[in-house]
């Protein structure tokens, strides 16, 4: 919306199309979809993980033989390795829904023309970008999850951790993302 009326001071409002797609592939959506899940996972993860270490199961399993590595850490990260993609594909679609919309309903570009000129301007490599983003924040987002939630001490802790693993991810997640798109 605010790019179509920037571009429509120089004749050019139908080129959003493009752009928004491209940006929208590449940036915004697996950004957006990898800061809520920062938001809901990394925090769930310490908590969870907190828990654990302060009722002293995590002793527990060390105590039977347990890895703690191989039966709490990594399972919570091949679980965003595989759900990120999916999210991100799924921020994709309804963005592009709504960018649909919104096209159609202030610059009158058909829901066809819409389709059409993202068939014909909007390479591939943009939406394989984003979607190979997402595994990486996946991973990122789960490492700190549980490194913060290893690092409780306490009951009074957790919150403490939840809240910089939240912060921590965010942060990192803006680091990562801007070096991948100054490499590609």
């Amino acid at each position: 919306y605010q790019g179509s009326d920037q571009l429509g001071k120089f004749g050019a409002s139908i080129i959003i199309v493009e752009m928004s797609t491209m940006s929208m592939f590449r940036e915004i959506a697996p950004f957006l979809a990898a800061v809520i899940v920062a938001g809901r996972s990394a925090s769930s993860f310490t908590a969870q993980i907190g828990t654990m270490k302060i009722t002293e199961e995590l002793s527990a399993m060390r105590t039977m033989g347990l890895d703690i590595d191989i039966f709490i850490i990594i399972p919570r990260i091949i679980a965003l390795i595989i759900i990120m993609p999916l999210l991100v594909f799924f921020a994709d679609m309804a963005a592009l829904a709504g960018e649909m919309v919104i096209v159609k309903y202030h610059l009158g570009i058909s829901y066809t023309e819409f389709i059409n000129r993202i068939y014909e301007y909007v390479e591939i490599r943009h939406i394989l970008l984003g979607l190979a983003k997402a595994p990486l924040f996946g991973i990122l987002i789960a490492v700190i999850g549980c490194y913060r939630g290893l690092q409780v001490k306490s009951g009074t802790d957790i919150g403490k951790y939840t809240t910089k693993a939240v912060v921590d991810s965010i942060f990192w997640l803006i680091i990562v993302n801007a070096i991948i798109s100054l490499l590609s």
